[in-house]
């Protein structure tokens, strides 16, 4: 693995802390290059250095946090820890992150953010359906998974957007329990 120069690491670092506070200002696609190069204390050429435009740059850091939870994920599971628990590690970097998700939920751009949360529920839901449970047997494992992730991307939008009500212990224990119903 090729070590990133420090300078390049703090300039991407400031790009993102810009574009995620002018979020928090104004609309997503009422923001500028130069508005971010601005706030970054950055040229714009070094803005189009790493990413194409503000775009993917917005599509750059839904992927890092993305790729935080999947590994949390996977954490989880080698240290075997129950559903709850696991969820528990997920609400709490909800809430080391709020500005960042609370701006994004309330942007244009929330959907990209909640069709890729969505695919990785999925992922890491599939195989966890049991339709053997006499309260699932009727029903379609498909139709289980879509309601299961549907209702958990919504509580985090929920919880997010209110301003984190429950602290993440709360909030994760309620829905592992509804969710573990269902499972």
């Amino acid at each position: 693995m090729t070590k990133v120069d420090r300078r390049i690491s703090k300039s991407q670092e400031a790009i993102k802390k810009a574009v995620i506070e002018l979020m928090s200002d104004k609309n997503f696609d009422d923001i500028t290059i130069q508005d971010i190069a601005d706030r970054a204390n950055v040229n714009r050429g070094t803005i189009y250095l790493h990413y194409s435009d503000k775009y993917d740059l917005l599509d750059k850091i839904i992927e890092e946090h993305i790729n935080k939870l999947r590994v949390m994920c996977e954490s989880a599971a080698e240290m075997e820890l129950d559903f709850v628990e696991s969820n528990v590690g997920w609400f709490e970097y909800f809430e080391s992150n709020y500005t960042f998700f609370s701006t994004l939920l309330a942007s244009t751009k929330a959907s990209s953010f909640r069709t890729r949360f969505q695919a990785l529920l999925i992922e890491e839901m599939k195989n966890d359906i049991d339709t053997t449970k006499a309260i699932n047997r009727e029903l379609n494992e498909e139709v289980i998974l879509q309601f299961i992730v549907t209702s958990f991307v919504g509580i985090v939008e929920w919880w997010i957007k209110e301003g984190m009500p429950y602290p993440p212990r709360v909030i994760a224990v309620q829905l592992g329990i509804l969710i573990d119903r269902n499972l």
